[in-house]
This record gives structure tokens, C-alpha cells and sequence, in this order.
């Protein structure tokens, strides 16, 4: 997610937005009320309970199970289901195995996942297993092996693994994506994404006030201290490359008349996380002794089967504004997010000179945004949240999915491959074809959908 979500902040924008959306007709919520889902929760931290919390306005949606090993967590969901009118679920919390057990003996359409990044390959597998569609957060597994091993489950059991990536449905990457199914930009040469975002107060903090005050992590961490920070001990490569990814793969058709072949990627040193212990820590403290392997600023630069190139970037340890560093650029013109800019040849009113992305982006504004925009604005992180959890029900209701497995793995394998790119000092490294040939017939269908 591009913003993280603080408890306080949480409950009040939850309050307010939840107040305007019952507002709404029920009719925006579901194009199919009359098909019953029963959906159930692995993870009811913070973005779990954000998750639940639009779930449960949609009156043909049933929660009957959910799974978490906090009880802070559990009560809070269970709150939010109460204040919905949905009845109290089963629920699952007997170690961080029980969710085998929820996925085993409850009967259930499908599963949110939000957990640390280590379980959602297992408790996708577990789900799919049991004839359980699963929609996970990012990213959906973390080596090759895993991603194969979900495509042949999703294969074999004839059930949807799609990864949440709620960037797809930002509503300025939306209109850029139509600016492109319109031939604005010409043919596509090259597109830019990265997940850029100043993360340091969330991997470290004293145990006691959430996402701030001192430099602890793992057990004695809050939330994402507790686990997300051990990854950059232990890993050097692009950690989470889906947001910057999953929207120009729309726009480039991957795994749809298109793919990735492979990529290369490289490393700066690492000195972040080490500066910010030290700084509010102290020399003196423990963990100004602990070795991160990420480098602060993580490039990796992709190669697609039809010729375009893409270069994510991955920078979440050193102060800097927030960004996701999208860029769209074709044979006919250019758009940059960062400075709201934009150059189409023959267009813009001055050659060799930027001007606003504005009215560009009113006037491509996409048919889905212009559909439900007064229901999304509401809904958690500009929208974006509302698109991808109305994707996933009307999915399990029967629409044909917008993301499958392929894409899920496609995203996800980004993060082993520039890891082990990077240790083989920047060499080349092949993107598997996950979709064993089926790219070449696979039509585009994002965004496609009157609904999703």
C-alpha cells in the first residue's frame, strides 16, 4: 500500500468513510446481489481489518471465519463485523498453524490474506488445496519454486490465486492506462515504476506507541516492525516490486501478447537503517550492530519479449518524499508522475516542453472511475482499495478474473530473480514463463470489464 495505516487514523477514516458509503445504494456494491459468498480472513492486523471492514459492506457476503493469533487484533474485528450486522465467525487462533484448520473445515468461496510475507505462499497452497480461492497480499510467494508451485496448484485445482495489487486501480495509472488503449503515447517503448517510500519508522519502533519512538524490531517491534525489518537483514534485491509493476504491466499486456524475459539488477550500499539506529538510538545501542544487507537503492531494469524496457526501483530505507516513479514512455510522447507532467507530440501546445497532466487525466478519466468514483474516494488509499476488493468478490462470483495466478507469480518472482541477479554481480537473469506459451493468445482484459 502506498500509505501505511496507523490504528488512530484508521478508526476515524473508517468512521467517516463508512458513514458516506452507507449512504450509497447498494446496487454500487455488487452487480450480483443475489449470489451469497462466503469469505473468510487469514490476518486481522491493520490492512486486514481495512480489507474487512469493505468486505463486510457488501450485503451478499457472508465472514463466517477468520484466523489471526492476536486478540487485540481478533477484538477489533470482530468490532467492525459487529458494527456491520455481519453475525460473530468462527475463529481461528491456535498458533500460527490454525489456519490450516479454518481452511479445512469451513465452507468457504474464497480467502483474504494478510499476513507477513513468508505465509502467503503456504496459506495460499493450503486454501487452493482445499478448494479455496485465494486473493493475497503482496507479494505472493517468495522464490521461484514457490511460484511455480502455485501455478501448478491454481492449475491443478482449478482455483484463483490473484495478488491485491491495489496500485492497478489508481485512478491517475488508470487514465494513463486508456491514454495508452487509445494509441496516445504511440507504440510503448519503455515504462517506469518503484516502490519509494521512506519506511523507517515503520521497521523500527519501541514496542510501545505504534510507528514511532525508538529503533526496535522483531519481538520487540509493533505491527510490521516485528517481521517486515528481518527481510533487510537477510535480503538484498528489490523487496516488494508489485506496486510499481502491476500497473505497466497492464499497460504493456503481459502475460497477454506479451512478456518479460529477463532482468538485471543492482545494489547501492547499505547504510540507511544503520544511520537511523544510531541517530535516535544511539552508538551504544544493540542493533547499531546489526548488518542490513539491502542496499538503500535497489535498480532493476527488465526486458519484455516485444521489445520494451522497464526499470523498477526499490528505496525504502533513506529520507525522501514518496513516490512509485511512474513513467509511460512512447514512440508519440512521454507522461511522468512525479511532476505531474506530460508531452505528446503534435499535441502540446509547445514543442520540447512539459505542461500538466490535468486535463489529460480528466479526460481520460477511466469508464470504472467515472462509474464508482463517489463510492472509492472513500474507501482507503485513494480509492485504489475499493477497485481491487470489488475485483476479487465479483471474481468469486463468476466474473472472469482480471488478475489470475500468472500475473501473481509474474509480480512476485521480481524479488528472487533480483536478488539472485545481484549476487551473480548484475548478470542477466531469465524470467520463467510461468504461462507456459498461453502469453502469446491471452487477450487483455484489466479494466476491461464493465464492473472490474
Amino acid at each position: 500500500m502506498p500509505k501505511k495505516v496507523n490504528r488512530r487514523n484508521f478508526i476515524k477514516t473508517a468512521s467517516a468513510a463508512g458513514a458516506a458509503i452507507s449512504l450509497m445504494p447498494k446496487s454500487l456494491f455488487s452487480s450480483q446481489i443475489t449470489k451469497r459468498i462466503k469469505l473468510g480472513f487469514i490476518g486481522t492486523g491493520l490492512r486486514g481489518q481495512w480489507v474487512l471492514w469493505l468486505a463486510a459492506k457488501y450485503p451478499e457476503v457472508d465472514i463466517p471465519a477468520i484466523c489471526d493469533i492476536d486478540d487485540r487484533m481478533i477484538n477489533s474485528a470482530l468490532k467492525i463485523l459487529k458494527d456491520a450486522g455481519k453475525p460473530e465467525p468462527h475463529i481461528y487462533k491456535n498458533g500460527d498453524e490454525d489456519f490450516r484448520n479454518m481452511v479445512k473445515n469451513e465452507d468457504l468461496d474464497g480467502v483474504y490474506i494478510a499476513t507477513p510475507w513468508e505465509w502467503h505462499y503456504p496459506m495460499s497452497i493450503a486454501s487452493m488445496k482445499n478448494g479455496i480461492n485465494v486473493g493475497t497480499e503482496v507479494p505472493a510467494a517468495l522464490t521461484v519454486r514457490e511460484c511455480w508451485n502455485l501455478v501448478n496448484t491454481s492449475e491443478r485445482t482449478g482455483k484463483l490465486c490473484m495478488i491485491m495489487e491495489n496500485v492497478c486501480y489508481r485512478r491517475d495509472v488508470m487514465a494513463v492506462l486508456n491514454m495508452v488503449r487509445r494509441g496516445l503515447f504511440g507504440e510503448l517503448l519503455h515504462c517506469q515504476g518503484g516502490y519509494q517510500h521512506d519506511l523507517r519508522h515503520v521497521k523500527f519502533n519501541d514496542g510501545k506507541q505504534p510507528y514511532g519512538g525508538g529503533v526496535e524490531f522483531g519481538e520487540k517491534g509493533y505491527s510490521e516492525a516485528k517481521w517486515r525489518t528481518q527481510h533487510s537483514v537477510d535480503r538484498n534485491g528489490d523487496l516488494y516490486p508489485t506496486h510499481g509493476l502491476g500497473p505497466v504491466s497492464t499497460m504493456l499486456d503481459i502475460n497477454r501478447g506479451n512478456r518479460m524475459v529477463h532482468l538485471s539488477s543492482t545494489a547501492s550500499q547499505s547504510r540507511g537503517l544503520h544511520k537511523y539506529i544510531i541517530g535516535k538510538g544511539g552508538q551504544g545501542h544493540p542493533n547499531a550492530d546489526v548488518e542490513f544487507k539491502l542496499g538503500d537503492v535497489v535498480t532493476t531494469v527488465i526486458k519484455c519479449f516485444n521489445g520494451q524496457t522497464i526499470v523498477l526501483s526499490h528505496d525504502t530505507n533513506s529520507p525522501r518524499p514518496y513516490s512509485l516513479n511512474f513513467r509511460v514512455q512512447g514512440t508519440n510522447g512521454i507522461w511522468m508522475v512525479d511532476n505531474n507532467s506530460i508531452y505528446i507530440e503534435g499535441v502540446s501546445p509547445e514543442a520540447h516542453r512539459w505542461e500538466t497532466d490535468k486535463i489529460y487525466l480528466k479526460k481520460y478519466d477511466h469508464p470504472l472511475w467515472k462509474k464508482f468514483e463517489d463510492i472509492a474516494v472513500g474507501s482507503g488509499h485513494g480509492g485504489m482499495d475499493f477497485f481491487i476488493v470489488r475485483a476479487f468478490i465479483e471474481t468469486l462470483k463468476g466474473a472472469e478474473p482480471v488478475i489470475d495466478v500468472y500475473d501473481s507469480v509474474s509480480m512476485s518472482v521480481i524479488s528472487p530473480l533480483s536478488e539472485k541477479s545481484i549476487k551473480l554481480g548484475s548478470t542477466a537473469v531469465k524470467i520463467p514463463d510461468f504461462t507456459r506459451g498461453k502469453w502469446k493468445a491471452n487477450k487483455p482484459i484489466f479494466g476491461l470489464n464493465d464492473h472490474i
